[in-house]
């Protein structure tokens, strides 16, 4: 008898370890500190746990998830190109292959940026309404070359763009910026005569017909130029940050102007034109949601929209477009540029804007530079973060601490996955990749390791989190 008791303790603690080992295999963990990136964990689960801190309800999908990365600009690939190429491929293998950020959306410029070399349009011949010297020359030694070593990792990536500005023939003022000289961080500042200034939000492009129908158009040859090049855009949005007057490229524009444009010269220019390229509203940088609205209102201009970018202070009014226009595609456009810090506060500020554009039914997300020189500084002067900071020197190579926040969350979660319900929290995210794994996106702002116990499904465990720590969760099958 004592013999058979022994032989049933032995069988049932094999059991237990043996489903103890399983229930082990099936949750993974990888988590990023400031002093230590992509560790994968290996002593961190505890299982069936009683008190639950986050619950996931894997049946409740919300919004899908349309793409992940940042932008493409000038400066950064002056910056690649100061490699050798072996390290430059270092760089695009970490920002899009699957082994590393697995990027799937992307954005570049339509003309100059702020890290643009200098000012700049695909047709800067004033009056020349029929687009005769419309040309993308100057892209095809710079960003179309930086697009396509990108490709080459990732031949599935999609691209949208935006202008800056408008050519500044089309514009009121007619020069690239809205302001002169210096302006916050930007010290360089530009030669603009100070009375040409427009400072409040008022249309800054000519509403003349022959100035509209040459802009759509211009948008159009653009679209057609890049597919000749062999890169297909999947979106256009019309204006970077539509209501900002920076010394930069720029150009503000009334919500009414935007949806005279989209709804009468756009959009007709795309469907005569037979392009499948998508036009969003964007980029929304206006915290008041009527701006957003009264666009999406006017007309039939609606029936060409098919989502909205929102940035900066878009933030603002994306809960209220969200919440009266539950079917239409949001996007978060860029990523706030901080200040050259590129440190663990840039982590904080990012995750906290992270979490309120995917809880306010984002289905993309962009970082703003992905690759900066050593200074960061844009060609006006103001010194920003990137994902990855490259020394022209020295070809040293930084990846910065929002470089694995982004990786974190795109390494995994690609376009088809959706957005998961789960209980209120603003330190988790969680989302249902296609293979039906459950993925949580984890942040332990505390100085101390931190047990969070979670409730997927019918399983239950508990994770324990380095102190400051960035953590990717996922639960196999």
């Amino acid at each position: 008898m004592k013999k058979n008791k022994l032989n049933l303790s032995v069988t049932l603690l094999g059991a237990f370890l043996i489903c103890n080992t399983l229930f082990a295999q099936k949750v993974d963990l990888v988590y990023t500190t400031p002093s230590q990136r992509w560790v994968k964990a290996k002593k961190f689960l505890k299982k069936d746990v009683e008190k639950v801190d986050v619950v996931v309800y894997t049946d409740s999908l919300l919004q899908a998830i349309d793409g992940v990365g940042g932008a493409f600009n000038e400066l950064g690939w002056e910056a690649i190109s100061a490699l050798p190429k072996e390290s430059a491929n270092q760089v695009f293998n970490a920002l899009f292959s699957k082994e590393g950020c697995n990027f799937s959306m992307c954005r570049i410029p339509l003309g100059a940026s702020d890290y643009a070399l200098s000012y700049y349009s695909s047709n800067d011949v004033p009056e020349d309404f029929e687009m005769r010297d419309f040309n993308i020359d100057r892209d095809r030694y710079i960003l179309i070359p930086y697009l396509k070593e990108a490709l080459k990792v990732n031949s599935n990536l999609q691209i949208w763009a935006s202008p800056w500005s408008p050519p500044a023939w089309m514009k009121v003022n007619e020069h690239y910026a809205m302001r002169s000289g210096e302006f916050g961080n930007a010290i360089k500042g530009n030669k603009m005569h100070p009375g040409a200034k427009i400072l409040n939000n008022a249309t800054g492009f000519k509403m003349q017909e022959r100035y509209l129908k040459a802009y759509a158009l211009y948008f159009s040859k653009f679209v057609q130029s890049y597919k000749n090049e062999g890169i297909e855009l999947f979106s256009i949005q019309p204006q970077n940050e539509i209501a900002y007057q920076p010394n930069w490229p720029s150009c503000t524009w009334r919500p009414e102007d935007m949806a005279y444009f989209i709804n009468d010269f756009l959009g007709p220019q795309f469907e005569e034109d037979g392009l499948d390229t998508e036009i969003w509203l964007g980029t929304v940088n206006s915290g008041d949601p009527n701006y957003v609205k009264t666009v999406l209102e006017y007309k039939d201009a609606s029936k060409y929209i098919a989502g909205v970018g929102f940035q900066w202070g878009g933030a603002k009014s994306i809960p209220t477009i969200h919440k009266e226009y539950p079917d239409l595609k949001l996007m978060q456009t860029e990523n706030k540029c901080g200040e050259h810090e590129n440190n663990w506060t840039s982590v904080e500020r990012s995750w906290k804007d992270l979490v309120h554009y995917i809880n306010n039914g984002a289905g993309s997300y962009m970082y703003w530079n992905m690759v900066l020189d050593e200074t960061g500084k844009s060609a006006w002067g103001w010194p920003q973060n990137s994902m990855v900071v490259i020394d022209k020197n020295s070809k040293s190579i930084k990846y910065t601490d929002e470089f694995y926040l982004f990786k974190h969350l795109s390494h995994f979660v690609q376009p088809g996955d959706y957005y998961l319900k789960s209980s209120e929290g603003k330190n988790h995210l969680a989302f249902k990749l296609k293979d039906g794994r459950i993925l949580m996106l984890v942040y332990n702002p505390e100085s101390s390791l931190k047990e969070v116990n979670f409730k997927v499904g019918d399983k239950t465990f508990g994770v324990e989190l380095q102190p400051t720590s960035i953590n990717t969760v996922v639960v196999n099958n």
